[in-house]
């Protein structure tokens, strides 16, 4: 049975804990099971690309959800969690609320562990691209007369000297803002979701960091508080109370 919104609110970082844990002790199952397969040569892909690490958030955020008062039955992950774009056909998204034919939440969750310079453009690209698809859909009514819906993404970073250390930018012709000269891939992170909520892009957005050693305890640090989990959560419950 689902636990009251309360508890779910002050338990948060116990349940957020748990979340990082399997998101490690997963990562790392399938890195052995890729290792075992003698398909060692392929890198970090079978970990990226395996899935079920962020298994933990997404029924995180199920349970805040479910503890706001939403039906089960409304609530959508892994299956029938795909929305119409305006740019593309569909869109999967990692969690759906969808309550008498109207949409009132979708939730990204994503990270990243390694090959920094190579991902942190796609993540970015990619993130911003779905928040232009699902709010141009929305405009023209591609999900009937749906109030406007909560739009979060959820994103954890590992945290190791790599994506702590100052990065170079290049400025061939112009300046970058100053807020991204010599800032690490963590520090842009954390620039890049405040933005996205600024702009309003993203309802809400939470970012937190984790080192692999201590993740699998558990273990994780959030940079900054206006992207904590527990903001996010209650922006979700707020939105969800107006709903029920």
């Amino acid at each position: 049975m689902p636990m009251k919104q309360d508890d779910t609110l002050r338990d948060l970082p116990a349940h957020v804990a748990r979340a990082v844990e399997h998101y490690w002790t997963t990562r790392a199952g399938q890195k052995e099971k890729q290792k075992e397969a003698g398909q060692s040569d392929q890198g970090l892909r079978g970990a990226v690309t395996g899935g079920a690490q962020m298994d933990g958030f997404v029924d995180l955020f199920a349970e805040i959800i479910l503890a706001a008062g939403i039906p089960g039955a409304c609530v959508y992950r892994r299956k029938d969690v795909e929305l119409p774009g305006f740019f593309r056909p569909t869109k999967e998204w990692d969690l759906l609320v969808v309550r008498d034919k109207a949409l009132l939440v979708a939730i990204e969750a994503k990270s990243q562990v390694g090959s920094f310079g190579n991902n942190f453009n796609n993540r970015t690209e990619e993130a911003m691209g779905s928040a232009l698809d699902l709010w141009t859909a929305y405009r023209e009514r591609a999900y009937l007369s749906s109030p406007q819906p909560f739009l979060g993404y959820f994103f954890m970073l590992e945290d190791c000297p790599k994506s702590q250390s100052p990065v170079k930018v290049s400025e061939p012709h112009f300046k970058v803002f100053p807020e991204f000269v010599g800032a690490s891939y963590c520090r842009r992170y954390e620039l890049f979701c405040r933005k996205l909520v600024l702009e309003r892009h993203y309802t809400a957005a939470a970012f937190i960091t984790s080192q692999e050693e201590q993740g699998i305890r558990g273990v994780f640090t959030t940079p900054a508080a206006d992207l904590s989990v527990e903001r996010f959560a209650k922006v979700l419950a707020g939105h969800l109370s107006a709903c029920v």
